[in-house]
């Protein structure tokens, strides 16, 4: 493989912003990639991919390169060294390099592989979080799963097409798309391809969502001509998803408390040719209150911890604090107890978290149908969803029904 200086060193910039400044790595990456236009697909895919293991394994690689954050140009350089090496990458004789011992490293790298927490690169306190609340066993193999590079996987817009034509169109355009058993409206890309840039993409035949998330609005069980609110609406994958369900008919109202989130859901539901979302930004409890008792279908996809998606979003280990976890818990109670009176008698609802710990999850929900809020209220179905098991994101959700 022959290494391109340039590649590389955005490869440092893109970390640099990552490990020092606090961005996100998405957003970092979408940046580094417009830095020079002459760079074709696989000099992209180098620096994207790049990135994302180095982040991914961001303690293993500076334990072995002996670093420590904050990290200079210099250490960076000695990280991403280490991950050459390791990938069997002849070092280039650059004066940023220094000589690097790679016997010592490979060395190293059996040492720590022994050990959960520098093998699977993680903080030690989400570490012993998780085999606690998912027993030692079923963590490791979680997290494992959980370190593998996502698939792209796309969700058929059946308010334009089907996933039959959908597949044809995206061969037509070169790119080879696979179903997934289980999953009925899911195609895989055995090989990444940018479909941002594709004509299918461009007329909304298809948004991309990874297949367990496709699965929550689903269990909604929602028909056309109903009052749906999604509550927790974002930029509105699951809306969207929802509004191709009710086939256009009914009313669903997608709230969120970022306008900036609802904004870039009418611009995709335009793009989808859904016409039955009514986005309202909640900017005080009476958006919300003023919808108590009305909806046949509610779903409250709550904002937790994400530690289930950490295959998309590597920097999520580095980014959470301990005392994230006892906030998100608090907001999600509260989330729960009011928006579940958003249901009419009769309704269902479903509470999903793109995280796998119980806390979040089934205690969340056991929690509420304990307290006087929940009281009409009675389990459905509850999938857990580990991508250890499944090969995909890591979920929860449960469907409730109110008398």
């Amino acid at each position: 493989m022959k290494l391109h200086r340039n590649l590389v060193f955005a490869v440092i910039d893109a970390l640099n912003l990552i490990f020092n400044e606090g961005e996100y790595a998405d957003k970092v990456v979408q940046k580094v990639l417009k830095f020079d236009k002459r760079w074709g697909s696989r000099d992209r895919g180098f620096i994207a991919e790049t990135t994302y293991e180095m982040v991914r394994y961001k303690r293993l690689y500076a334990e072995i390169a002996e670093v420590k954050a904050p990290f200079s140009r210099q250490d960076l350089f000695r990280m991403w060294a280490v991950w050459a090496v390791l990938k069997g990458i002849k070092l280039p004789d650059w004066k940023q390099i220094e000589p690097t011992p790679e016997r010592r490293i490979k060395g190293r790298f059996d040492e720590l592989s022994k050990i959960r927490k520098y093998r699977e690169a993680l903080p030690d306190w989400i570490d012993e979080l998780c085999a606690k609340a998912l027993g030692e066993k079923l963590w490791t193999k979680e997290i494992a799963a959980l370190n593998q590079q996502a698939e792209v996987i796309l969700r058929t817009n059946t308010l334009k097409t089907t996933k039959e034509k959908l597949r044809k169109a995206l061969l037509d355009e070169g790119i080879v798309a696979e179903p997934i058993k289980g999953y009925p409206l899911a195609l895989r890309l055995p090989e990444r391809a940018n479909v941002f840039v594709t004509d299918a993409f461009k007329n909304g035949l298809f948004e991309v969502q990874d297949a367990s998330s496709q699965l929550v609005a689903e269990l909604l069980d929602v028909k056309p001509g109903q009052r749906v609110v999604d509550t927790c609406a974002g930029a509105g994958g699951k809306s969207l998803h929802l509004a191709a369900l009710m086939q256009n008919k009914g009313h669903l109202i997608s709230m969120d408390v970022y306008g900036s989130k609802l904004k870039e859901l009418k611009r995709r539901a335009r793009r989808n040719g859904a016409h039955n979302i009514e986005t309202r930004e909640i900017d005080s409890t009476k958006v919300f209150k003023k919808l108590y008792g009305t909806a046949d279908r509610v779903l409250i996809d709550a904002p937790c911890t994400g530690l289930g998606v950490i295959r998309r979003n590597p920097d999520t280990k580095w980014k959470l604090r301990p005392d994230f976890l006892e906030k998100i818990i608090n907001t999600q109670q509260e989330i729960l107890r009011s928006y579940s009176k958003i249901v009419k008698p009769g309704g269902k609802m479903v509470y999903a978290t793109c995280s796998i710990l119980p806390q979040e999850n089934a205690d969340q929900v056991q929690s509420f149908l304990a307290a006087e809020e929940g009281k009409d209220f009675s389990l459905v179905e509850e999938r857990k969803i580990f991508a250890s098991k499944s090969g995909f994101d890591g979920f929860y959700m449960a469907l409730l029904q109110k008398k």
